[in-house]
């Protein structure tokens, strides 16, 4: 067991800070101490520190199992950066040709590496079990864990299988991370890993930096963004849309406006997605239309604002994104654009899926309609459907905040003249579904049309 002094050498050497943030501290010591361990820690708080620190310490290989590729090397590529020896982080996935794979078993083996990254569709391969009952493991760090469950944001049957495979591969303490996970979601992660006594860490999920907004859904939704774009002139920012096709159609429409946006989903190849992800971090890129597969685990702390195209299929999944806004502490916008036509879109798609994954996505829906429709504070709203409570003197502050009102045209907003927190109190609307439309007094300022490329360009 290192002592205080010891850790926050350790983390001056590595990570050139001088004091832990939040319970990172904590959680390190109870990492260190081989015990199993459940963090909740909103994104921005320092969950890879958590499990990173503690990997570069102790004996062996941290075998961590990790969701996305692109959240893979931009954590590898992180942890190079603070030593000399290339090997000491890797990982194995389905991007690796056979070269590069021999040459990270012969580091593992070798004790050169501290951290191995696996795609858990990775780990249940026989080649790679047998090859892992070889390395002396220190503990095993199960990130994005919410993945494990079926009534999480983003449910992925293969890591429903890491129990198993753990098991065959060697034991050695769990530590599982989210950033999002309600009590029902917090259960099953915990029962799924087999670690029910399992030491819990969980942290304050209000980001008060963040600014929540939910517009109106309408044809000029296109025009709205540029504007808002170009009011945040060389700021960085993420939308995000449900499907690919709309991610393309998107981010030309905005580059024939002369923003600096590119696209970015799955159905990319390896070397675009990297190179659109490494060109976004490095601020050669303004904008990134995507869908939900970026951003995830994504170390870009100076994002301005992330936009939702269309409205996102669970509460839990808008904590996730909208909280890659703001990590340094500044300001960040959260727009989302609803009308009811997506909600309706969404429940189509479940069609033909098993009765009970319906069931579960609907009642997602439900929250994320409440949400939209509220004629209250938004993020009191979204924290209780998380299950979070404010501090009370938070609790205080949204009680000072005015009553809504309602406009000529249903929109609720503050009384005139009042000076309200936008950061707490978001915008206050709500309407019953056949006037939903008609939410916002008419914005003005469109601007003149012109043609290039083929693209309607908005002035």
């Amino acid at each position: 067991m290192k002592n205080k002094t010891d850790l926050i050498k350790q983390l001056k050497h590595y990570f050139g800070f001088d004091t832990f943030k939040g319970d990172q501290e904590a959680i390190i010591r109870n990492v260190l101490a081989g015990h199993d361990t459940f963090v909740l820690m909103p994104t921005g708080g320092g969950k890879s520190l958590c499990y990173q620190l503690p990997a570069l310490i102790m004996d062996g290989t941290a075998i961590v199992i990790s969701p996305l590729i692109a959240l893979m090397k931009n954590q590898v590529d992180a942890i190079r950066q603070v030593s000399a020896d290339d090997g000491i982080a890797h990982f194995m996935n389905s991007s690796l040709n056979r070269a590069s794979l021999d040459q990270v078993k012969t580091d593992v083996l070798a004790g050169r590496t501290k951290l191995l990254y696996v795609a858990p569709e990775s780990l249940t391969k026989d080649e790679n079990i047998d090859f892992l009952r070889q390395v002396k493991i220190s503990f095993y760090a199960v990130d994005e864990a919410h993945c494990i469950s079926e009534w999480g944001h983003d449910f992925r049957p293969e890591y429903r299988r890491i129990r198993p495979i753990i098991n065959e591969i060697g034991h050695a303490p769990v530590i599982a991370l989210t950033a999002t996970a309600t009590d029902k979601v917090r259960g099953d992660i915990k029962k799924n890993l087999g670690m029910p006594d399992a030491d819990e860490f969980k942290s304050s999920f209000n980001r008060p930096n963040l600014y929540y907004e939910v517009r109106p859904k309408t044809k000029e939704i296109d025009k709205e963004i540029i504007k808002f774009i170009r009011q945040m002139k060389g700021k960085s920012g993420i939308i995000y849309c449900l499907s690919r096709r709309k991610v393309e159609e998107l981010a030309e429409i905005l580059r024939a406006n002369d923003i600096n946006a590119r696209a970015y989903h799955a159905g990319m190849d390896t070397p675009t997605r990297t190179q659109t992800q490494d060109d976004f971090i490095m601020e050669e890129i303004d904008v990134i239309v995507a869908t939900i597969a970026f951003g995830m685990g994504i170390d870009k702390p100076d994002v301005r604002y992330v936009i939702h195209y269309d409205i996102p299929k669970s509460l839990e999944g808008y904590y996730q994104e909208t909280g890659r806004a703001g990590r340094d502490g500044g300001e960040g916008k959260c727009i989302t654009f609803y009308t009811y036509r997506d909600l309706q879109k969404l429940e189509k798609f479940m069609e033909g899926k098993p009765v009970a994954e319906q069931d579960i996505g609907r009642q997602l829906l439900q929250e994320t309609a409440a949400y939209a429709e509220t004629t209250v504070c938004r993020r009191r709203v979204l924290l209780q459907l998380l299950r979070r409570e404010l501090h009370a003197g938070e609790l205080r502050q949204l009680r000072q905040l005015p009553a809504p009102v309602v406009t000529h045209r249903g929109a609720r907003r503050p009384a005139a003249g009042t000076n309200r927190d936008t950061r707490h109190q978001g915008e206050l609307q709500g309407q019953p579904r056949h006037r939903r439309a008609h939410w916002y007094p008419h914005r003005g300022g469109a601007g003149t049309q012109a043609r290039r490329t083929g693209m309607l360009r908005f002035g």
